[in-house]
């Protein structure tokens, strides 16, 4: 076992503790729902850090903002690969525009920018729109 971690979960918002290890298949004792997200989770300056930096799976932060072309073009990818990765990785997104202190903090310069946490720590960078297969080759050695 890999220690204990907290979570909310992301039906009904309740904290709950299971194995680092066992993550992918953690249900709330409150809803019974899975913990972990199978669709990207909005995060916020206030939320991120509980959602994103806290999460015991790795992250792919989505940066974006709602008037951008290849941020629009590449959302239904970034919801399949939460969909298909769901207990594996979650994919949180952070409007730029709403959350500007975030997009300096992770020195977000273009959008879309994609960047993967694990273990609450920055391990890649993708940026711009990108296909699925090229997204999950690259997110492959983060899994």
């Amino acid at each position: 076992m890999s220690g204990l971690v907290v979570h909310p979960c992301a039906h009904c918002g309740a904290r709950n503790r299971f194995p680092k290890d066992k993550a992918a298949q953690a249900r709330c004792g409150r809803c019974g729902k899975m913990v972990l997200p199978d669709a990207p989770v909005v995060a916020d300056e206030r939320s991120f850090a509980e959602l994103a930096e806290g999460s015991p799976v790795p992250v792919l932060v989505d940066f974006w903002a709602p008037w951008c072309g290849p941020c629009r073009m590449i959302a239904p990818v970034l919801d399949e690969i939460a969909h298909e990765l769901a207990g594996r990785l979650k994919v949180v997104k952070v409007n730029v525009d709403e959350n500007p202190n975030l997009a300096a903090r992770f020195g977000v310069r273009s959008i879309p920018t994609l960047v993967v946490l694990v273990d609450g720590a920055e391990a890649d960078r993708l940026m711009g729109a990108m296909p699925k297969g090229a997204l999950l080759a690259r997110l492959s050695r983060h899994l």
